[in-house]
Protein backbone atom coordinates (compact mmCIF):
# COMPACT_ATOMS: atom_id res chain seq x y z
CA UNK A 1 0.00 0.00 0.00
CA UNK A 2 1.22 3.09 -1.05
CA UNK A 3 1.91 6.10 1.49
CA UNK A 4 -0.63 8.39 -0.78
CA UNK A 5 -3.42 6.31 0.02
CA UNK A 6 -3.47 7.42 3.31
CA UNK A 7 -2.45 11.08 3.23
CA UNK A 8 -5.25 13.69 3.29
CA UNK A 9 -6.38 15.03 0.11
CA UNK A 10 -6.34 18.71 2.18
CA UNK A 11 -2.68 18.45 2.81
CA UNK A 12 -1.85 17.97 -1.18
CA UNK A 13 -4.60 20.24 -2.30
CA UNK A 14 -2.41 23.78 -1.88
CA UNK A 15 0.44 21.81 -4.02
CA UNK A 16 -2.11 21.46 -7.05
CA UNK A 17 -3.19 25.32 -6.57
CA UNK A 18 0.05 26.69 -6.25
CA UNK A 19 1.03 24.67 -9.41
CA UNK A 20 -1.58 25.68 -11.37
CA UNK A 21 -1.32 29.43 -9.97
CA UNK A 22 1.84 29.79 -10.40
CA UNK A 23 1.61 28.67 -14.48
CA UNK A 24 -0.90 31.74 -15.06
CA UNK A 25 -4.38 29.44 -14.23
CA UNK A 26 -6.64 29.38 -11.47
CA UNK A 27 -8.13 27.91 -8.67
CA UNK A 28 -11.46 27.67 -9.97
CA UNK A 29 -10.23 25.87 -13.16
CA UNK A 30 -8.89 23.53 -10.84
CA UNK A 31 -12.05 22.43 -9.23
CA UNK A 32 -13.43 22.60 -12.18
CA UNK A 33 -10.66 19.95 -13.81
CA UNK A 34 -11.45 18.41 -10.29
CA UNK A 35 -15.24 18.38 -10.69
CA UNK A 36 -14.92 16.51 -13.98
CA UNK A 37 -12.88 13.48 -12.55
CA UNK A 38 -14.59 13.14 -9.22
CA UNK A 39 -17.97 14.37 -9.93
CA UNK A 40 -16.92 16.46 -6.41
CA UNK A 41 -19.00 19.64 -6.84
CA UNK A 42 -17.70 22.73 -4.96
CA UNK A 43 -19.82 22.41 -1.83
CA UNK A 44 -18.81 18.03 -1.95
CA UNK A 45 -15.12 19.23 -2.53
CA UNK A 46 -14.85 21.67 0.36
CA UNK A 47 -16.32 19.16 3.09
CA UNK A 48 -13.57 16.67 1.82
CA UNK A 49 -10.86 19.27 2.42
CA UNK A 50 -12.38 20.40 5.95
CA UNK A 51 -12.85 16.78 6.51
CA UNK A 52 -8.98 15.97 5.89
CA UNK A 53 -10.69 13.21 3.40
CA UNK A 54 -7.47 10.77 2.52
CA UNK A 55 -6.90 9.70 -0.91
CA UNK A 56 -8.39 6.33 -0.55
CA UNK A 57 -11.64 7.67 0.97
CA UNK A 58 -11.70 10.79 -1.17
CA UNK A 59 -11.35 8.56 -4.64
CA UNK A 60 -13.98 5.95 -2.58
CA UNK A 61 -16.62 8.33 -2.69
CA UNK A 62 -15.85 9.56 -5.78
CA UNK A 63 -17.70 8.77 -9.16
CA UNK A 64 -15.02 8.77 -11.75
CA UNK A 65 -15.78 10.12 -15.06
CA UNK A 66 -16.56 7.69 -17.92
CA UNK A 67 -13.77 10.26 -20.31
CA UNK A 68 -11.22 9.10 -17.39
CA UNK A 69 -9.86 6.35 -19.89
CA UNK A 70 -9.22 8.73 -22.16
CA UNK A 71 -6.38 9.78 -19.98
CA UNK A 72 -3.13 9.10 -20.91
CA UNK A 73 0.97 9.88 -20.64
CA UNK A 74 3.59 10.10 -18.39
CA UNK A 75 3.39 11.59 -14.82
CA UNK A 76 6.42 11.13 -13.09
CA UNK A 77 8.12 8.45 -14.91
CA UNK A 78 5.30 6.22 -15.31
CA UNK A 79 2.47 5.93 -18.13
CA UNK A 80 -1.07 6.47 -16.74
CA UNK A 81 -2.59 4.09 -18.45
CA UNK A 82 -0.63 1.10 -17.83
CA UNK A 83 -0.99 1.84 -13.94
CA UNK A 84 -2.21 -1.83 -12.00
CA UNK A 85 -3.29 -0.31 -9.21
CA UNK A 86 -7.11 0.77 -9.65
CA UNK A 87 -6.77 4.01 -6.93
CA UNK A 88 -2.88 4.70 -8.17
CA UNK A 89 -4.07 4.92 -11.27
CA UNK A 90 -6.88 7.34 -10.13
CA UNK A 91 -4.61 9.40 -8.41
CA UNK A 92 -2.31 9.29 -11.31
CA UNK A 93 -5.26 10.31 -13.27
CA UNK A 94 -5.39 13.69 -11.00
CA UNK A 95 -2.12 14.70 -11.48
CA UNK A 96 -1.65 14.02 -15.26
CA UNK A 97 -4.91 16.54 -15.46
CA UNK A 98 -3.30 18.94 -12.97
CA UNK A 99 0.33 18.49 -15.18
CA UNK A 100 -1.90 19.71 -18.46
CA UNK A 101 -3.79 22.57 -17.00
CA UNK A 102 -0.50 23.73 -15.25
CA UNK A 103 1.18 23.41 -19.09
CA UNK A 104 -1.33 25.68 -20.49
CA UNK A 105 -3.53 23.29 -22.48
CA UNK A 106 -7.07 24.20 -23.22
CA UNK A 107 -9.65 23.17 -20.76
CA UNK A 108 -11.24 21.78 -23.77
CA UNK A 109 -8.73 19.22 -23.85
CA UNK A 110 -7.77 18.41 -20.64
CA UNK A 111 -11.37 17.60 -19.98
CA UNK A 112 -11.38 15.40 -22.80
CA UNK A 113 -14.23 17.48 -24.39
Amino acid sequence: MSRIFTTSFASVYPHYVTKVERKGRTKAELDQVIEWLTGFDESALSEHLQAGTTFEDFFGDARLNPGASLITGVVCGVRVEEVEDPLMQKIRYLDKLVDELAKGKSMEKVLRA
